[in-house]
C-alpha cells in the first residue's frame, strides 16, 4: 500500500508563496502519476495538477495556470506543488494522490491519497 504524505501548507499572506511536498516512504513515485487536488469549504473537490510517470503535466484549474507548477524531486520520492502569487481562494485542504495515469477531467478516481495539508491566503 503506497503512503502519502502532504506537508508545507499553512498561513500565508496574499501573493506570498509556499511549496507543497508529497512524499512516500521507501517507494519511487516515479513509477506513478502524481496529482494534486484541493477542496475548499463547502466546495467540491477540484482538481489541480497532475504530473505523468513521462512528467507530462496536465492541468485542471485554470485558476492557478501561470502560478502554480507541479515537479518531480531528485530523489525520486517527492513530488512539490510550487504555489506563486497565492489569493484568498487558493485557500483550501491540498491532497497529493497517485494513480498510474492522470485523471481525465473531473474524474479523480486516484488509487491512493494523502490525509491533506492545509492552506489559508490572507488578504
Amino acid at each position: 500500500q503506497l503512503q502519502l504524505v502532504e506537508s508545507g501548507g499553512g498561513l500565508v499572506q496574499s501573493g506570498g508563496s509556499l511549496r507543497l511536498s508529497c512524499a512516500a516512504s521507501g517507494v519511487s513515485l516515479d513509477y506513478y502519476a502524481i496529482g494534486w487536488f484541493r477542496q475548499a469549504p463547502g466546495r467540491d473537490r477540484e482538481g489541480v495538477l497532475c504530473i505523468s510517470t513521462s512528467d507530462s503535466i496536465t492541468a485542471y484549474a485554470d485558476s492557478v495556470k501561470g502560478r502554480f507548477t507541479i515537479s518531480r524531486g531528485t530523489a525520486k520520492d517527492t513530488v512539490y506543488l510550487q504555489m506563486n502569487s497565492l489569493k484568498p481562494e487558493d485557500t483550501a485542504v491540498y491532497y497529493c494522490a497517485a494513480a498510474w495515469g492522470c485523471p481525465h477531467f473531473g474524474d479523480y478516481d486516484m488509487n491512493y491519497w494523502g490525509k491533506g495539508t492545509r492552506v489559508t491566503v490572507d488578504d
